[in-house]
């Protein structure tokens, strides 16, 4: 069994690093997923026979690893979906990016359209059929002029399929190592990590933030010039 890094863990919950290349729930690859990876740790952890209940919330991506919030009650997936619905997750993300930004901080707001054929999503106008507003916010963290890339920090205000990954490459500025967006580093994994959730407790109510790093070398080096309370 695969290793699973857990975070966070009470009687409602458990906040898990989602591993790259691992898909949040099973799909017809048949391969293992995080689902599955974590009823195995509770019914080994616990001694529990049989069924194993856990509540998928939200999704990352297949190849995006990062922080992910897991119910492990009825009760509780039915308040995080809510929560979802109501943005009261908060959800930031730390990308490698292409080239130079000219402005350091700002807002992205697009209309985006999921092709279900070819599972890619696309910028369209506001008035296109089935358009999603999409929105998010970003800081650049620091550049590396020789090899022209950024690193950006990411807050997502809603969750459009693929939306950081084609709306930073509708801009010129696509994630390293984007295999469907991306115009660099293919062979490499892409450089985009879910690093931080804030979430009501579904019992207490409290905000909970989990916060977890990649791991500071390859394309994640440049994580070594900023320290991480800053981020």
């Amino acid at each position: 069994m695969q290793n699973l890094k857990v975070l966070y863990e009470t009687n409602h919950v458990i906040v898990i690093e989602k591993p790259v290349n691992v898909p949040s729930q099973g799909d017809k690859t048949g391969d293992t997923d995080c689902l599955s990876l974590i009823k195995d740790y509770l019914k080994e952890k616990y001694q529990k026979p049989g069924n194993v209940y856990v509540g998928l919330v939200h999704r990352l991506d297949r190849p995006v690893g990062g922080v992910m919030v897991f119910a492990k009650t009825s009760k509780a997936a039915s308040r995080l979906s809510e929560a979802v619905r109501n943005r009261e997750i908060e959800k930031e993300y730390l990308l490698v990016a292409d080239g130079k930004f000219e402005v350091e901080n700002g807002v992205m707001e697009d209309y985006l359209k999921k092709d279900e054929r070819t599972n890619l999503s696309k910028v369209v106008s506001e008035n296109i059929k089935d358009a999603k507003y999409a929105k998010l916010e970003y800081e650049v963290l620091g550049y590396r002029e020789d090899n022209n890339i950024s690193l950006v920090k990411v807050k997502l205000h809603t969750g459009r399929h693929h939306q950081i990954r084609v709306q930073f490459a509708s801009r010129g500025h696509s994630l390293y190592g984007d295999q469907k967006y991306g115009t660099r580093g293919k062979s490499k994994q892409i450089a985009l990590f879910a690093f931080r959730i804030s979430f009501p407790d579904p019992i207490t109510k409290e905000k909970i933030t989990i916060t977890s790093f990649p791991e500071a070398n390859g394309t994640w080096s440049m994580l070594n010039c900023v320290t991480q309370d800053k981020i």
